[in-house]
């Protein structure tokens, strides 16, 4: 079941991108409709729940649910033109600024975990780990012209080019990758296949021996025949990416937290407060089904007690923070 709904929803997303999808037919006409769009990382999870909470609500309440990349659907939210926000990284001060310029508050929540994969064809025969510095060296701005050849990374490598596929600049995974590897967030290389659809990041990746990418989690598992996952070599040695890496905390840096933003205004209507309180009750019991990793249920107990009691405002005051546990974001006095 699980791997039938991922595969489903993933494609779904390619055909998707840029537009809001509906869901699976009603069984009524709805009367009253929810917004979503934003990250196609968190995106997966967020239709799953759509679906289900639909169908529990016999059809009476509509879900869309789009993927403009976190940063898209983070310019729409602050427009004020949808009312929950997927997001695969936290929002930023010029995002902050905007909210803040349209009278728009929000509620801040963590969902689930990902594990950012840096993936290579199964056809690769000489990388099996890379350290932080060697993926640095060949993403970081200095690098677009100069590092393009495999040997020019590890010595041993062959003289073989390197073909880069990535997140685009709206991706909330370019953010994150950027400031997790490179030290500042939006800083890269500019020379590779980029795209806020992982499919074309997957399909690329795939077809080309010489090929290396980056992709959410959910993406890489559900294609594990098609990718292989490289290990990242940090103060913890080389892991790998997995629901165990992540738990314990040794798949740094690139372990990031989920969230979804919803509107407050948004949150004052029935069926949305609805939705948020269906996503954070039954939202943990899909996220195994769409292959990301959930949160510790005392940590849902925290989230659902900050959506319960009101409680409006960013963790993060609009700095993108590496490798924070969700425990300490909940205990911070949220910013606007």
């Amino acid at each position: 079941m699980g791997v039938v709904r991922v595969a489903q929803s993933i494609m779904v997303a390619s055909l998707a991108m840029a537009m809001s999808l509906e869901g699976h037919p009603a069984q009524a006409e709805p009367s009253a409709m929810i917004k979503v769009d934003g990250s196609s990382t968190v995106y997966l999870l967020t239709e799953a729940v759509a679906e289900e909470f639909q169908n529990a609500n016999r059809g009476k309440i509509r879900v869309t649910v789009g993927i403009a990349g976190t940063g898209g659907g983070f310019k729409k939210f602050c427009r004020g033109e949808i009312d929950i926000a997927d997001a695969s990284r936290p929002i930023l001060k010029e995002e902050m600024a905007l909210c803040q310029k349209s009278g728009i508050t929000y509620y801040e929540l963590p969902v689930a975990f990902d594990a950012l994969t840096v993936a290579v064809s199964p056809m690769n025969t000489w990388v099996t780990s890379m350290t932080i510095e060697e993926l640095k060296k060949i993403w970081e701005p200095a690098a677009q012209g100069k590092i393009s050849k495999w040997n020019q990374v590890r010595s041993n490598w062959p003289d073989a080019p390197l073909v880069l596929f990535g997140a685009g600049s709206d991706s909330g995974t370019f953010d994150y990758f950027t400031d997790a590897i490179v030290g500042k967030a939006k800083s890269s290389r500019g020379d590779y296949t980029a795209s806020e659809d992982d499919n074309v990041l997957v399909q690329g990746i795939e077809k080309n021996k010489n090929a290396l990418g980056y992709i959410p989690f959910a993406y890489y598992s559900a294609q594990m025949k098609k990718l292989k996952a490289v290990a990242v070599t940090g103060k913890n040695g080389a892991i790998l990416p997995s629901v165990e890496s992540v738990v314990n905390g040794s798949y740094q840096p690139l372990s990031r937290p989920l969230f979804l933003y919803i509107s407050e205004h948004a949150a004052k209507r029935p069926e949305v407060k609805s939705f948020v309180e269906y996503y954070l009750t039954e939202g943990p019991k899909l996220i195994a089904e769409v292959r990301y990793i959930p949160l510790a249920d005392q940590t849902y107990g925290m989230v659902r007690q900050r959506f319960q009691k009101g409680i409006v405002g960013t963790g993060f005051g609009g700095e993108p923070e590496v490798g924070l546990p969700v425990e300490e974001i909940m205990k911070r006095s949220p910013k606007q």
